[in-house]
């Protein structure tokens, strides 16, 4: 296969030429004689998603800090463009040198959703490298996955040399140096893959045997030799505040997905919601400090030219300097133009006052995330949310002249019952009641309020990774319910109500929970035509049932079978902190419907206070 050569000619055929021809504002460039490395940056997604993404911009800046090494960026060819370039023969390129990606030494691919698994097919299979990492050769990259995905990386084993487990700052730069040693003594890509092994957070699927019970479960997952790790230990920055952050950032030429300067204020949440995967995985909480978070928007901001700057966490309403963030950022780029987005707060007075300083109520909606509409099912969840916060921060929000309002909820949680479903649209009521309880001349016009419905998926390392899924059509048989629940009985002037797709949903929750066995029915989706899965109108759910039936993949022992406390999960080789006593622990208080405290309250003995640092008050109470 050749070079982008005709590019122009090419460019002009497809939709958002600017996606792929590089060259954007602090996009790095070396001459690739001058450098040991050559790794290429990949989010499998269309650019304005990949774009959008922080982890990728700071592994950008953190490898290109370094002399010798190279990194680019590389995202998935829209349809249009993926036409073009199978029908033409043009293999993947990177987007600062347009030089194919198989002439790289890394592909580094972040995976963020589960739904983007055939595009990372479609990135190998462009860029002219064996799906199948035991076909590949020393010619080919070594192909590399990391992001939250991997903490479940057995449905896409097959694909990959190897992953990194935990977060990217810590053992890049021996990996790296090892692969620099392996090259210069003419060590071949299986003994680098074993010494890679030995590298804590590094898991090589290549090393490691799967067997399997009668019943389908798993029998047994062990290491193929005793220099190789039976357990992978997450990796984890302590000391975020001096941790590489990207000064410069490289800013689109066209409008992506977060078209801002982001700053991450911390890292990890002290809630505890039981459904929530990121609240478990990034343990324990790791706060920025101010005055480096000050440095880095003043540094952003010049370097960008963005106009708009939003602070990044899980719950940004618990970074212990926020109101001093917040007070500096308007203080500092005062006449401006600089808007501040504020997402993941917690409706509080507080925080409603803070939104007030920085947003233009006439524009600006609220999010609230109750997850469930009753009391009794926000504390199965452990949401830490009642009802009396959710009308008071919502009667607030409206007397401080916010008139639109969105709520978010999941159906099919554990536990679930007809009535906790029908709550959802009777909270909703309450809220839009809880408006037209304000005197009309005080009103800012008229409320909207908009809900939404997700359907529940059990992942991997949270307390309900062991519980049953509902099927499709049990989601939209509890979807329904709340419709005919708002449409028919309730105020509809005032209330919209919109739901996920079902069959999305099931998907992601086998791919989620999936063992070795569903990379073949991957790979036989991507052959059938699966591609951007993750997108509403290339979707298309026959293949995936077609690649089921052809690979003999019973969709229901992945998703609707309850485990058992006893039967060994696929992830269960990966050690993320938080102990499998506590996820047990807190399924049990789940069924009980006992709620557990947030960690600067109590201390749950969660496994976390081993990493020694961060929001942990593991005994100290």
């Amino acid at each position: 296969m050749r070079k982008l050569a005709l590019k122009d000619e090419i460019l002009l055929k497809v939709d958002k030429p600017a996606r792929y021809i590089g060259g954007e504002v602090n996009a790095v460039m070396k001459d690739p004689k001058e450098v040991d490395i050559r790794f290429a940056m990949c989010f499998p997604d269309v650019y304005e998603i990949g774009m959008s993404h922080l982890g990728i911009q700071i592994l950008y800046d953190m490898f290109n800090q370094r002399e010798d090494v190279w990194c680019e960026r590389v995202y998935s060819p829209w349809t249009d463009l993926d036409a073009i370039m199978r029908r033409e023969g043009i293999p993947l390129f990177a987007l600062e040198s347009q030089d194919p990606i198989r002439d790289f030494d890394f592909l580094g691919i972040t995976i963020q959703y589960e739904m983007c698994y055939t595009n990372i097919l479609q990135i190998l299979d462009l860029s002219g490298i064996p799906l199948l990492a035991e076909e590949r050769t020393e010619e080919d990259p070594i192909v590399i996955g990391g992001g939250p995905c991997t903490y479940n990386p057995e449905p896409i084993a097959d694909f990959f040399d190897l992953f990194y487990i935990g977060e990217g700052e810590t053992v890049y730069p021996e990996l790296l140096d090892l692969y620099k040693e392996c090259k210069r003594k003419g060590v071949g890509r299986f003994e680098f893959l074993r010494r890679c092994a030995r590298i804590p957070g590094i898991y090589v699927p290549s090393l490691y045997e799967v067997e399997y019970k009668e019943d389908g479960t798993i029998g047994s997952f062990t290491p193929v030799s005793q220099d190789v790790p039976a357990v992978i230990q997450k990796q984890v920055v302590m000391d975020v505040t001096n941790a590489p952050y990207p000064k410069e950032p490289v800013v689109p030429f066209i409008k992506v997905t977060q078209d801002r300067v982001v700053l991450e204020i911390q890292r990890g949440c002290i809630r505890g919601c039981r459904f929530c995967q990121a609240g478990m995985l990034y343990r324990p909480t790791r706060e920025r400090s101010l005055e480096v978070l000050k440095e880095h928007a003043r540094d952003m901001l010049k370097n960008t030219g963005h106009e708009e700057i939003s602070l990044s966490s899980l719950s940004s309403s618990d970074y212990s300097e926020l109101e001093g963030l917040v007070r500096f950022l308007i203080e500092e780029f005062d006449g401006q133009g600089i808007n501040i987005s504020l997402p993941s707060l917690r409706i509080d007075a507080f925080s409603l006052d803070v939104m007030s300083k920085v947003q233009d109520v006439r524009k600006s909606s609220l999010t609230f995330a109750p997850e469930a509409g009753s009391q009794r099912m926000r504390n199965v969840i452990n949401k830490g949310l009642t009802e009396e916060d959710i009308l008071e921060g919502a009667g607030q929000a409206f007397e401080g002249g916010w008139n639109k309002v969105k709520l978010y909820f999941m159906l099919g949680l554990p536990g679930e019952r007809e009535e906790d479903i029908r709550d959802i649209a009777h909270l909703a009521e309450k809220i839009a009641e809880r408006y037209y309880e304000i005197p009309k001349d005080q009103r800012n016009g008229k409320c909207q309020i908009t809900v939404s419905t997700s359907f529940f998926v059990p992942k991997p390392f949270t307390p309900f990774q062991w519980v049953s899924m509902d099927s499709r059509d049990s989601f939209l048989e509890k979807a329904k319910i709340v419709n005919h629940e708002i449409k028919e009985q309730l105020n509809r002037k005032s209330i919209k109500y919109n739901w996920h797709e079902a069959d999305v949903t099931v998907l992601e929750g086998l791919l989620a929970r999936g063992d070795r066995r569903v990379g073949k029915a991957i790979r036989r989706a991507y052959e059938l035509g699966a591609l951007y899965d993750a997108w509403s109108e290339t979707f298309h759910y026959e293949y995936w049932q077609r690649a089921f039936a052809e690979t003999g993949i019973d969709m229901d022992f992945y998703t609707s079978r309850e485990r058992t406390a006893e039967e060994i999960l696929p992830w269960d080789f990966i050690d993320i902190g938080v102990t499998k006593a506590f996820l047990l622990r807190e399924w049990e208080r789940s069924k009980e419907e006992q709620v557990t405290p947030n960690c600067r309250t109590q201390c749950a003995g969660c496994g976390a206070a081993r990493y020694r640092g961060g929001v942990c008050v593991e005994g100290k109470n």
